[in-house]
């Protein structure tokens, strides 16, 4: 496997899906929050970084991915779709 996959990422909120490389080395988490900071960016929304109120979840599987999962220890691989949703408050 090389350094990065190439996903689809849905993101219902807005109604839009991206395909986007991720790095396979990173948590869950931070490619979590880069997910969120390229998406609000193109939508041309602001995003505060700080906000850590989505989670992704796979499409297929309905897996559910924890923060701190590596990225490369995951099922996530080329191809896999992954669907963005707001976290439930005080989850």
């Amino acid at each position: 496997m090389k350094n990065k996959v190439l996903i689809k990422v849905l993101f219902p909120e807005l109604s839009t899906d991206y395909d986007i490389f991720i790095p396979v080395n990173e948590q869950v988490w931070k490619v979590n929050k880069l997910i969120c900071k390229t998406i609000f960016d193109l939508a041309n929304i602001q995003y505060d970084i700080k906000n850590d109120n989505y989670i992704f979840f796979n499409k297929v599987t309905g897996k559910i991915y924890e923060d701190n999962e590596i990225i490369i220890h995951t099922d996530i691989r080329n191809g896999t779709e992954l669907v963005m949703i707001a976290r439930e408050p005080g989850l």
